[in-house]
């Protein structure tokens, strides 16, 4: 990194975030974050409708992650060199043409590309979350990534039920439809409304990629943080995986709409994000990070307290969702403000390599979720959701 000029991380008074500029951000990351996971619930309808056969149609989902995963690592690296509020919008629409080319579709084929697309410009909210870590002074830091930070949370935790409401009084078409239509006014308003923001590395797009091997190896916060929240992750998206599973099951027995109800219930976790983020401006990462995992941890012991079926067992499993969401947002904020004071002209690859970790972690919690279900039901699955985040806190022990 030798080539890059260093700029200060200072932002000029006229380019710091307002309150109204700060949640701006906050609901433009919850909306781009929804597209990644409006599908979700959607899967059997947009199967049945395009023809895909129940073996394909976790396409729909696999894709979606797929193109995720390669903007965090082809695009996101950009942002410490192409002007961030360009970059970012026209990320945004590249999300509107796939998001339109979703909702017009009737071939699995074409859906299916589309699909690809929407989650290669969701990216843009990864673009974004540092771009306000850069406007905001480092004294407010903390709060300022966290406050949009609960933007992304409500998104990621909102969409499907949002979307399973949408499909039921119209079509899963509807769903597309809207968030093509929100996402182009999104990013209209974000052209004008944003400041610019010119990074100052010289790099080629080529050396810039090749630095984020560099960058993990030599930034130990970036290396510590990320498999705290790789562990985490991987426990929230195991949770999120197996409990419809388990609530529409023959234990509880509830609806879809039931199941849509319960993740409502989820989103209170999302408050986390401001409170860590102030937490981490007065020092306490540290000690709010542990807290964070230990949540975590709790979320799945409590499950068991109760005798399956019961009314009781039913709100333990609420209170579980939000403990969980909870140390995941907490501890996810913390992490991003921990590595984004390592320097504003690296920001946007150590949160490309940061997210791109945190997704990694995802996928496999997801997987494993899955698999330790149907092998032995919900015993099994919330032994290994407990395992991650004690690994992490055995790792969180070692740490000086």
């Amino acid at each position: 990194m030798s080539n890059e000029t260093i700029p200060s991380d200072v932002p000029s008074v006229e380019h710091r975030l307002s309150s109204w500029l700060t949640f701006l951000l906050a609901g433009a990351c919850g909306l781009i974050a929804a597209n990644v996971y409006y599908a979700q619930p959607l899967i059997g309808m947009i199967s049945s409708d395009l023809g895909l056969s129940p073996q394909a149609a976790g396409l729909i989902i696999t894709l979606t992650q797929l193109g995720y995963a390669a903007g965090l690592v082809l695009i996101v690296p950009l942002a410490d060199l192409i002007e961030n509020r360009r970059l970012a919008v026209g990320m945004i629409g590249v999300g509107v043409i796939a998001l339109m080319g979703a909702a017009m579709a009737t071939h699995a084929q074409t859906f299916l590309i589309a699909s690809l697309f929407m989650g290669f410009g969701s990216v843009s909210v990864q673009i974004l979350v540092p771009y306000a870590a850069h406007l905001a002074p480092e004294a407010v830091r903390g709060r300022t990534v966290g406050n949009v930070m609960s933007g992304l949370m409500l998104g990621i935790m909102l969409a499907r039920p949002v979307a399973s409401v949408m499909a039921d009084y119209g079509s899963w078409h509807t769903v597309f439809v809207f968030s093509s239509v929100a996402m182009a006014l999104l990013a209209v308003l974000l052209r004008v409304a944003l400041p610019v923001r010119q990074p100052h590395g010289k790099l080629g797009y080529r050396r810039l990629l090749a630095s984020m091997a560099t960058l993990l190896r030599t930034t130990p916060v970036l290396q510590r943080r990320a498999i705290y929240q790789s562990f985490q992750f991987g426990a929230f998206t195991l949770f999120w995986t197996v409990i419809p599973l388990l609530l529409t099951g023959p234990i509880f027995r509830l609806s879809q709409t039931g199941v849509a109800l319960f993740a409502l219930a989820g989103v209170a976790g999302a408050v986390a994000a401001p409170i860590a983020g102030r937490l981490a401006d007065r020092g306490w990462t540290d000690r709010a990070t542990g807290l964070g995992i230990l949540a975590v941890a709790g979320a799945f012991l409590i499950t068991h307290i109760a005798e399956p079926g019961s009314t009781l067992a039913l709100a333990l499993l609420v209170a579980a969702a939000i403990l969980l969401d909870f140390g995941v947002t907490a501890t996810l904020v913390l992490g991003q403000r921990e590595i984004f004071a390592v320097g504003g002209e690296v920001r946007g690859r150590l949160n490309g390599i940061y997210m791109t970790t945190w997704y990694i972690g995802g996928a496999i919690g997801s997987a494993i979720g899955g698999w330790s279900y149907a092998q032995g039901g919900w015993v099994l699955a919330s032994c290994i959701g407990l395992a991650l985040p004690i690994a992490g806190l055995l790792y969180y022990a070692t740490e000086k």
